[in-house]
């Protein structure tokens, strides 16, 4: 691991070995949590004495009283198998019973076909969906596992079984609405050896009366939505791993989910899931793609009636790169047609770990009392986190009026300065370091290469900001051994006006990030990332005693302001929501 050389113990409570472990058995997912009646926390996960997939695969439980510090030994859902029980979501009920609902390899299936009739041995995605029932928190279980009867459609029928074994998973977070509970499903159409999963799409199931009937025999349920296709993507094969969360309307439904595409699709419902809308690939406010690989993105409705939403803030198309994760803010607003729609904002940093190979997934939100936790997974260890107030807060106040940030302000200097004291900046070593600029630019005509602004000493170290021959704005670090640089996205500035920029240097996921004139770059068709990573060896980046504000061909600087920390987006946001200074 690239742990930092000065700090040993990470501060950070973005830092994900800062939260608190949940026990487990080797192999660990999908930590999801419900507070039950007396306020204790009941955690339902799927472990093993192994690896994913392991024939030992099995559900599992555990409690907690203190808020996810500490927690009960294991109890088990499901015995070690084989036969596998796999991937569980809970929902509980107005009048306490929690329901688990996962995978059962109820007929003991050792393999299946894949796509080109060659055997596939891994089972955990095949099989029976079923749920079980606890009516005192999670202590004991149901000794009988109910089946939900799913309708066969075509994803079924064309599999290589030809529907007699069904393929599917199950991880997106069941909700209730207008009295009935909503599980989805994710039905796999076919196998390969690269990828395991090479077709899926994504379904529902929907109860009228699970939350109400007490007798387990008498649950019904539909699968929805109606038809014959389920809900696939947008020049993808690849639809899964669906999350749902009610507008406040209480008719209509929010879907997200991933994709092959480098971006997660989405679409909402106007009749409580029975037919959706064409989907498409997931925006922000303003329209732009959400970039998101093959990785979990969740959504969750917060008591105030606004949304989080969990990613990874990249167009990969595979599994790797899911650390950080990164969280987006979402509001309600009426969409052109009248009709209820989520704005989600600029995205900020929730977890990362130094190592960039370490894989964080498939989290759950748990809101008590205000206070807001995330819980995730790296498949051999699960932990809880609770989460900064203020960072929720920031996310949706995006939409909010502007305001300039004050808090760490080291600088603040007119166009007409041409140099001045370069601000001393914390060794980039340490996990609570960095800084951000800010610059409010002015260009006539085409760009040139130029310095904004430099503190490099005679020797080297320091940093500076400059524009650049590809119409961006650069940032380069050195600290005399070792120098790294970052730029905006080509095409993220306007061709004319006061352009506002922020770069940010993060010192504790060592993450430089760009927010061009309110928003944040992140590649969008140039390049897979838009933030980027500098070593965890680079130190101190402060430069000589002066900040030089040089002579610039063809732009104009209207101020310059320098803080002594990391601002978050939400803060590079407000910033530019504010204006121009002097209102030009």
């Amino acid at each position: 691991m690239s742990a930092s050389p000065v700090s040993a113990s990470p501060s950070d409570p973005r830092h994900i070995t800062v939260g608190w472990e949940i026990p487990r058995e080797e192999y660990c997912d999908q930590p999801y949590v419900v507070v039950t009646d007396e306020e204790a926390w009941l955690c339902v996960m799927t472990t093993a004495r192994g690896h994913e997939g392991a024939r030992s695969q099995h559900i599992v439980a555990t409690r907690s009283t203190d808020r996810g510090r500490t927690w009960s030994p294991l109890v088990d859902v499901e015995p070690p198998g084989p036969p596998e029980s796999s991937y569980a979501t809970v929902l509980k009920a107005p009048n306490g019973r929690v329901f688990a609902f996962y995978n059962h390899n109820t007929d003991n299936c050792r393999d299946v076909k894949r796509s080109d009739g060659s055997s596939e041995t891994r089972v955990d995605t095949q099989g029976h969906f079923v749920w079980k029932f606890s009516d005192d928190g999670g202590l004991t279980w149901s000794p009988e596992r109910q089946e939900i009867l799913v309708r066969e459609s075509r994803v079924d029928r064309e599999n290589a079984h030809g529907g007699a074994i069904r393929f599917f998973w199950h991880v997106g977070r069941p909700l209730a609405l207008n009295g009935a509970a909503y599980v989805t499903l994710h039905k796999v159409g076919s196998f390969e050896r690269r990828g395991f999963m090479n077709h899926s799409e994504g379904w529902f199931l929907r109860s009228p009366n699970l939350l109400t009937e007490p007798d387990p025999a008498k649950v019904t349920w539909e699968t929805l939505p109606e038809g014959d296709v389920g809900l696939r993507a947008p020049g993808s094969t690849i639809a899964e791993e669906q999350s749902i969360v009610a507008l406040s309307d209480q008719r209509s439904l929010f879907c997200t989910y991933r994709t092959i595409a480098g971006s997660p699709a989405a679409a909402y419902s106007r009749d409580e899931g029975r037919t959706w809308t064409l989907p498409a690939f997931m925006t922000y406010a303003d329209g732009r793609p959400v970039k998101h690989p093959r990785a979990a993105n969740f959504v969750w409705k917060c008591a105030n009636g606004c949304y989080l939403y969990w990613f990874h803030n990249h167009g990969g198309k595979w599994y790797e790169d899911r650390n950080p994760a990164w969280l987006l803010g979402g509001v309600e607003a009426d969409g052109p047609s009248g009709e209820k729609v989520i704005l989600w904002s600029e995205p900020e940093i929730l977890l990362y770990d130094d190592d960039p190979n370490v894989r964080m997934s498939y989290p759950d939100l748990i809101e008590q009392e205000g206070i807001f936790y995330a819980t995730e997974t790296q498949k051999t260890v699960a932990r809880v986190h609770e989460i900064d107030a203020t960072l929720l807060n920031g996310l949706w106040g995006q939409f909010g009026p502007g305001a300039v940030t004050r808090d760490g302000l080291l600088l603040e200097q007119a166009a007409d300065v041409p140099a001045g004291a370069a601000p001393r900046l914390t060794d980039l070593r340490q996990v609570e370091s960095g800084f951000s600029v800010e610059v409010w630019l002015a260009f006539e005509g085409r760009m040139a290469a130029q310095t904004i602004a430099d503190t490099r000493g005679p020797d080297g170290p320091g940093w500076s900001l400059e524009t650049t021959h590809r119409e961006t704005v650069r940032l380069t670090l050195s600290d005399g051994r070792t120098e790294n640089t970052w730029e905006c996205d080509p095409n993220s500035l306007r061709p004319e006006g006061w352009q506002h920029i922020v770069v940010t240097v993060d010192g504790g996921p060592k993450i430089i990030t760009f927010v061009v004139n309110g928003r944040f770059c992140d590649g969008e068709r140039h390049r897979q990332f838009g933030w980027g990573r500098f070593s965890p060896h680079l130190r101190d980046v402060s430069g000589g005693e002066l900040l030089v504000v040089p002579p610039r061909r063809r732009a104009q600087l209207g101020v310059l302001r320098m803080y002594g920390r990391p601002l978050r987006t939400s803060e590079a946001v407000g910033n530019f929501h504010a204006g121009f200074p002097t209102g030009g």
